[in-house]
C-alpha cells in the first residue's frame, strides 16, 4: 500500500480508503451484518488501509459505531474521516430521500459530540460538511467555528463532501479557494471527469487534497454492472439511466486496448488513471466483501499511467470516447 499527504493537513493516508457507508446502509445490493463488517474493517487495516471515511447518518450512526468497535485501542493507527450536516435526530429518512440539513455552528457542536461518542474517540482527523449547499459554504460564522475546533484539537482538519450526485462545481470551487479546507470529496472517474478536473486544478493551487468517490462509475468499470443489470428499488445505483449504461459499455470497449497494453483489467485501469494524478489524496471504492478489499488494495502499487497515457484518456473523454450518444 502506498500513502499520500491529505492536503495541507499533512495527515498520511493510504491511497485506497475504506468508504464505510456500505457497512451502515444496504444501498449497494447487499446487507452486511456487524460481524462481517468488523472482519472487513480489520482486513482492510491488515492490507495497509489506514483511512476510513464515513458519516453520522450512515445507518443512523451504525457505521461510526462499527468503526469504534473494530479499532478500539488502535486509535492512533487509523485515520477517521466523518461527515455531518443532516438532521437525522429530528427526522426519519424515507428511502434515499435527503434528510433536512442543519449546517450551523450550534448543530455542528451537537453532531460532533455524538460522532465522537460513537467512534469512541476524543478527536476526528477529518470532519466534513455533508453535501452542503452554497448558503452553508458562504457562512463565515460556521467556518470560524470549524477553524476553532481545529485549534482546540477536537478535529485535526475539516473539508467538504460535494454531492449527492456528480456536479456541484461552484460549491467546490468556492470552498477550495475561500475556506481553510484540507480536502474536497467528489465523484470522479474516467467516464465522469468533470467537474473533477476543475476542482483538481484549484486544489493544487490551495494545497487541498481530493478524495474520490465512485471511482468505478457505480460498478461499470469493474464489470459488475452491464447493460442487462437490473437494480433493486433500494440499490443506490438505480439512479443510473439505461442510456448512460449503454453508452458506457461502448466507451469501455474503446478503452480496453490501453488496459491490455499494460496487462491490466478495466478495474486496474480505472483506479490507476485516478492515482496517476498527484492532487488525488485517496480513492474510495465501494467495497462489500473481503475479496473486493483485497482487489482494490493491490492496485495501490506505484505503477500507474504515464503522462501520455493519462492524457490519452482525457482526450478520449473530451471526444466522448468516439461514441455517438444513444438515442433516448
Amino acid at each position: 500500500m502506498k500513502y499520500r499527504k491529505l492536503g495541507k493537513s499533512g495527515i498520511k493516508v493510504s491511497e485506497i480508503g475504506f468508504g464505510a457507508w456500505t457497512i451502515g446502509l444496504d444501498w449497494w445490493g447487499k446487507k452486511i451484518d456487524d460481524d462481517e463488517a468488523v472482519r472487513m474493517l480489520k482486513k482492510a487495516y491488515d492490507l495497509g488501509i489506514n483511512f476510513y471515511e464515513t458519516a453520522d447518518m450512515y445507518g443512523k450512526g451504525k457505521s461510526e459505531r462499527l468503526l469504534g468497535q473494530a479499532f478500539k485501542g488502535m486509535r492512533n493507527e487509523v485515520v477517521y474521516s466523518t461527515k455531518w450536516g443532516y438532521d437525522m435526530y429530528s427526522a426519519e429518512q424515507m428511502g434515499h430521500a435527503e434528510l433536512p440539513q442543519k449546517h450551523d455552528p450550534e448543530f455542528l457542536q451537537f453532531a460532533l459530540k455524538k460522532s465522537l461518542e460513537r467512534l469512541d474517540t476524543d478527536y476526528v482527523d477529518v470532519y466534513s460538511l455533508h453535501n452542503p449547499k452554497m448558503d452553508a459554504i458562504q457562512n463565515d460564522e460556521l467556518f470560524a467555528s470549524l477553524d476553532g475546533l481545529v485549534k482546540k484539537g477536537t478535529i485535526k482538519s475539516h473539508g467538504i463532501a460535494l454531492g449527492p450526485a456528480i456536479g456541484w462545481r461552484d460549491e467546490g470551487l468556492f470552498s477550495i479557494t475561500n475556506r481553510n479546507v484540507t480536502c474536497a470529496q467528489t465523484v470522479y472517474n474516467v467516464l465522469e471527469q468533470d467537474p473533477g478536473r476543475d476542482l483538481m486544478k484549484v486544489a493544487a493551487e490551495s494545497d487541498v487534497g481530493i478524495m474520490v468517490r465512485v471511482p468505478d462509475a457505480s460498478g461499470l468499470l469493474t464489470g459488475k454492472v452491464t447493460a442487462d443489470t437490473k437494480f433493486g428499488k433500494d440499490d443506490h445505483r438505480s439512479f443510473r439511466k439505461r442510456e448512460f449504461i449503454q453508452e458506457a459499455m461502448q466507451k469501455i470497449a474503446n478503452m480496453k486496448p490501453l488496459a491490455d497494453s499494460r496487462g491490466w483489467n478495466m478495474t486496474e485501469l480505472a483506479i490507476k488513471f485516478i492515482l496517476s494524478q498527484p492532487q488525488i489524496s485517496v480513492v474510495l471504492p465501494t467495497m462489500i466483501s473481503v475479496e473486493e478489499i483485497e482487489t482494490f488494495a493491490a492496485i495501490s502499487d506505484g505503477n500507474y499511467l504515464d503522462t501520455s497515457e493519462a492524457a490519452k484518456l482525457v482526450e478520449m473523454y473530451e471526444k466522448n470516447f468516439y461514441v455517438k450518444p444513444v438515442a433516448s
